[in-house]
């Protein structure tokens, strides 16, 4: 028997990260997901989300759009269908310099590390 889902980001209501002013829309649950995360960041012209890491969690992320991350605090460009995995330990976080183009990612974490609320154990550096 096929195990399978197929959601429609727009039927997903958008939440608001607790750490910064970005969009989300949580699709781990919709989907049925439990061996990984499965999110779709919205990010506005100007928004920063923040700098973080992962317990033991890897990250890929889809530009669905032409968009913009920084890694270790370096931004690169990424166009529209590029591919970016990020290490647990590897600083990173999603922004727009943009003044008009909304950047959309889907980001895949696994293993599915902490809980679908807190988006698998985010470490931020106090400093």
């Amino acid at each position: 028997m096929a195990d399978f889902s197929v959601v429609d980001p727009d039927d997903v209501p958008k939440e608001q990260f607790n750490t910064c002013e970005t969009s989300v829309r949580k699709l781990t649950d919709s989907l049925g997901a439990t061996e990984l995360r499965v999110n779709q960041v919205i990010v506005d012209p100007g928004e920063v989300t923040t700098p973080h890491t992962h317990d033991g969690q890897e990250e890929v992320f889809v530009a669905m759009t032409d968009a913009q991350i920084a890694i270790e605090g370096d931004v690169h460009e990424v166009s529209e269908g590029g591919v970016v995995r990020v290490h647990p330990d590897t600083t990173r976080n999603l922004l727009n310099r943009t003044d008009d183009e909304t950047h959309v990612w889907l980001a895949f974490g696994a293993p599915p590390v902490g809980t679908v609320d807190d988006f698998g154990s985010y470490v931020v550096d106090e400093e």
